[in-house]
């Protein structure tokens, strides 16, 4: 009976251990954690936060100790197949919630009920009364009806037990691959509260990095559209051949005294450092990159704008690749890299990107603020900051939408990227990133 309570305690630490490992992405030391009534061996007892707690929802005030504690990531660890009524525990749930809570459910493909009972009957696992064997369609519905918005899932573990090395190499290498991720064990699923009042008019900082654009500055700052309560414009040139520099200079002086325009000379190379030192410089609540050459025409922001006050969602991402393209605006080659590393990057981070290097994108300064914060985890050799905002929105468990575009034939000057210098360098920043997001 002794050596049996040791092999179920060694199953369940391994089994956990790996749980922990998948979640440690998400769940950062300076956050704070809790654990919905957890099983016998809690996931969080894993963790070294400062701040984590245990909640028995059974008792009282349960709900409402989780709302004064108020914690930014909720584990719910097979919750769903022990709940009498799982919309109720779901609508009490998000009464519990603040904007910034992110709830973490896990649980467990139906294709392995035989073998958990086969377990059971081994007594190599604890049994339980279970209720539900919930697949993902199931889940997605009850949380919607709940006002819970499904952030982005996974699935992990083909082997729950330990084999020296070959029980690390099918849970790093194997389950994270499309065909045999199908079989995995264990279902994780991220979601956000949403809360159906309106957001208040939010001020917009919209930054232009500008390399060799002289003939678009003026026009950038015609037609970009005013947005918010307060809004400011700010111009990051970046050593330019021509006279962009002047070119700002000059709208400054004919709009400064209508318009809030700032004009930065970067001491940096690459547009990644130009989006930086904008961000560094804006003051507004929102922040928005909008490329230089006009191929995105600027009134499009206010799509952008909509959507993040609505609180549709936390990261937004424009794709050119909806709508037919201008004329020449994208080359062959161009496409087909815009492509692959969308499929690359919808894989790495679990939801669906069509158009990752579209130079439109929208944050929060509160969000962007967290993922500088974390900015190393990635590395830092992004040439055009996309996937420096991407993984790093990913990895915080914000919820990305993208917003069709259309994409433009460029009125004038040439291009800045180098198609496959900057694609190798793109390349490598994936191997990297599946090495931190999917095969750990």
């Amino acid at each position: 009976m002794e050596e049996n309570k040791k092999i179920k305690f060694g199953i369940k630490k391994y089994f956990y251990q790996l749980i922990y490992r998948y979640l440690s992405v998400f769940v950062q030391p300076g956050n704070s954690v809790a654990e919905i009534n957890p099983p016998s061996l809690p996931v969080s007892s894993f963790f070294k936060n400062k701040k984590k707690f245990i909640f028995d929802t059974s008792h009282p005030d349960g709900f409402s100790r989780l709302l004064k504690e108020n914690p930014e990531y909720l584990i719910l660890n097979g919750n769903v197949h022990y709940e009498k009524d799982v919309l109720c525990f779901f609508n009490k749930l998000h009464d519990a919630c603040s904007r910034k809570t992110r709830v973490i459910v896990l649980y467990y493909s139906g294709l392995w009920k035989p073998l958990v009972e086969f377990a059971t009957w081994l007594k190599l696992h604890s049994k339980a009364d279970e209720r539900n064997w919930v697949d993902r369609k199931d889940l997605e519905n009850i949380l919607w009806l709940a006002d819970f918005e499904p952030v982005f899932t996974d699935r992990r573990i083909l082997a729950p037990f330990y084999f020296p090395f070959i029980s690390n190499f099918i849970n790093r290498y194997l389950a994270p691959l499309p065909l045999f991720s199908s079989f995995c064990l264990v279902n994780i699923l991220v979601a956000r509260p949403v809360f159906k009042e309106k957001k208040k008019d939010l001020s917009v900082s919209v930054i232009i990095p500008a390399r060799n654009e002289s003939g678009n500055i003026e026009n950038l700052v015609k037609r970009i559209p005013k947005m918010g309560f307060d809004s400011e414009i700010i111009f990051v040139e970046g050593h330019s051949r021509d006279s962009t520099w002047e070119e700002i200079q000059r709208a400054n002086d004919r709009y400064g005294k209508v318009l809030n325009i700032k004009c930065i000379k970067q001491s940096g190379k690459g547009k990644a450092d130009a989006v930086r030192k904008g961000f560094a410089s804006a003051s507004k609540d929102v922040l928005m990159i909008l490329d230089a050459d006009l191929a995105v025409a600027p009134e499009v922001l206010t799509d952008f704008y909509k959507a993040i006050c609505q609180d549709q969602a936390e990261f937004l991402n424009g794709s050119r690749l909806v709508y037919p393209l201008n004329g020449k605006a994208m080359r062959f080659c161009n496409m087909i890299g815009n492509k692959f590393f969308a499929a690359v990057f919808s894989f790495l981070v679990g939801q669906r990107f069509k158009d990752t290097l579209c130079g439109t994108k929208v944050i929060s300064r509160e969000n962007y603020e967290k993922i500088i914060l974390n900015r190393n985890f990635f590395g830092s050799f992004d040439p055009f900051g996309d996937f420096d905002l991407i993984l790093g929105a990913s990895r915080l468990c914000l919820k990305i939408r993208e917003i069709p575009v259309r994409y433009y034939e460029r009125a004038c000057g040439s291009t800045n990227i180098k198609r496959w210098r900057h694609g190798a360098l793109l390349l490598r920043m994936a191997f990297f990133a599946a090495r931190k997001l999917r095969f750990i």
